[in-house]
């Protein structure tokens, strides 16, 4: 596995989008493990109430990027060059 090089930074909206993902598979597994934990709900709801909307506008402004523009910015932050292969990548 390749790690991003270390000049490689996030901008804004991919490191709202990453944090916020880990964040969410953290609770989704907390809760798997211990469906009625309340401080588990509270985290959720917090999540939801106060960091889901501009989560949500990161991710739309992520999603509205160029599909050649995605593949450079995951082969910088790869630290390698995808290559496409009979006509797909």
């Amino acid at each position: 596995m390749t790690t991003p090089a270390a000049s490689t930074s996030l901008d804004a909206d991919e490191e709202r989008v990453t944090r916020a993902q880990r964040l969410l598979i953290h609770l989704g597994a907390a809760l798997v493990a211990h469906p009625f934990d309340t401080g588990t709900h509270d985290k959720l709801r917090a999540f939801l109430d106060e960091d889901a909307e501009p989560v949500l506008a990161s991710l739309a402004a992520l999603s509205r990027r160029p599909e050649a523009e995605l593949r450079n910015r995951i082969a910088e932050l790869a630290g390698h060059t995808l290559r496409a292969v009979g006509g797909t990548a």
